[in-house]
């Protein structure tokens, strides 16, 4: 999961006419339930929501376990996984992905084999910015493969791994050996045992038709590099655990397409469509003088709150295998709202800052979750007892 820079400035200064929002004046939202989850934290130009998502699922689940709230370091993360990556790429002869994107499954591996850090033992912040950036740590780690794998020595040197780590060591600081927090002594993987946070817990699930229902598979996406498996479910029960996660006190690690029309910037996201009914009569007849492709670029110029595509599982595998539903960013489902059409919206935490009419958090439609979910990772309590059982889940 990352988030593509160049994508997202287009998209915050495209004209009305071609990239227009949905008025969020429009919406008023009414909490049905909510959770409680840690601050708003901003990834700002780096691609590692997977990281600040992943962990946010981490310190919301500390605080439903009745513990203080945790700052966890995403850039203690960040580093052990660039390292597993850049050793899979590079044994792999370049043949397989490197990059600064990533999943959940990362954290919870990261959890389980390293342990964790406080925020205050590792910023991540040793290149002279004040908030992270990492356009030159990305553009340098992976120059570095590269040279690695074309071997023009005939033979890997040992130095090659030193040589990696001292990149990450310069822009996101060495990962302490030690270190103290509220006057006790920890080490990575003693803190994350004081934490009292179980990865072991935790299943991620999706919802494909080009893998059998009740199996596992790696979902095939580029950031899945580690090549992590998902159980898969039909649409509607992936919908039920959702529901009944939230309903049972339990937050969910959120993986989606973002790139959409409807996935707007000041806090919404949507699945639009226009009804020409609904229209006036002058809005209905310009409506249907456009081509197929003018109403896709005017949707939004005409959408009517309350008004959304019918997703069904034929729709949402097609967007997939068509490129049309890809694996953009992570985030954390944290509760369920409705607007004043009756509308259902989870309640979502973002990793972009205090930014929009929400201050970092966003509203997406139960059509939009439905629609371009990639998968969700949650704890495997939070799933129903019938579908627990249909998976084997012990």
């Amino acid at each position: 999961m990352k988030i593509l820079f160049a994508l997202l400035a287009l998209l915050l200064t495209a004209s009305p006419v071609a990239a227009a929002a949905p008025d969020t004046t429009a919406y008023k939202f009414t909490v049905v339930k909510e959770l409680k989850i840690t601050p708003v934290k901003n990834q700002n130009r780096s691609s590692t929501c997977w990281s600040f998502s992943g962990l946010g699922l981490v310190e919301a689940e500390l605080l439903r376990m009745g513990k203080e709230e945790a700052d966890l370091s995403e850039m203690f993360v960040v580093y052990t996984n660039y390292v597993d990556q850049a050793k899979k790429y590079v044994r792999l002869h370049g043949d397989g992905i490197f990059s600064p994107g990533g999943s959940f499954a990362d954290v919870l591996y990261t959890m389980q084999h390293y342990g964790a850090v406080p925020e205050e033992a590792m910023r991540g912040l040793e290149y002279g910015e004040d908030i992270h950036s990492h356009n030159e740590l990305d553009t340098l780690t992976k120059a570095y493969v590269d040279a690695v794998v074309k071997n023009p020595n005939r033979k890997l040197s040992p130095a090659w791994e030193k040589g990696f780590k001292g990149i990450l060591d310069a822009y996101l600081g060495e990962i302490p050996a030690n270190f103290t927090y509220k006057g006790k002594s920890y080490t990575p993987k003693s803190f994350a045992a004081s934490l009292g946070f179980n990865a072991g817990d935790y299943v991620s699930l999706t919802s494909f038709t080009h893998h059998p229902f009740y199996t596992e598979f790696a979902i095939e996406i580029p950031d899945n590099w580690r090549w992590a498996t998902s159980y898969n479910l039909p649409l509607d029960e992936f919908m039920q655990v959702l529901d009944n996660a939230i309903n049972a006190g339990y937050t969910i690690a959120w993986g989606s397409d973002v790139s959409e029309k409807g996935f707007n910037r000041e806090g919404v996201a949507i699945v639009p469509d226009v009804n020409p009914a609904e229209l006036s009569g002058s809005d209905q007849a310009r409506w249907l003088g456009f081509s197929p492709r003018e109403r896709d670029a005017q949707l939004l110029n005409f959408y009517k709150p309350g008004h959304e595509k019918t997703i069904t599982q034929e729709l949402r595998q097609a967007g997939f295998d068509n490129y049309e539903t890809t694996d953009d960013h992570g985030m954390l489902i944290h509760g369920i709202a409705t607007d004043q059409h009756g509308t259902k919206y989870y309640m979502v935490k973002n990793s972009w800052g205090e930014t929009g009419k929400y201050k970092g958090l966003w509203y997406a439609s139960e059509a939009f979750v439905k629609y371009k979910t990639i998968n969700i990772v949650v704890h495997k309590n939070a799933l129903p007892a019938t579908i627990k059982a249909k998976l084997g889940v012990k």
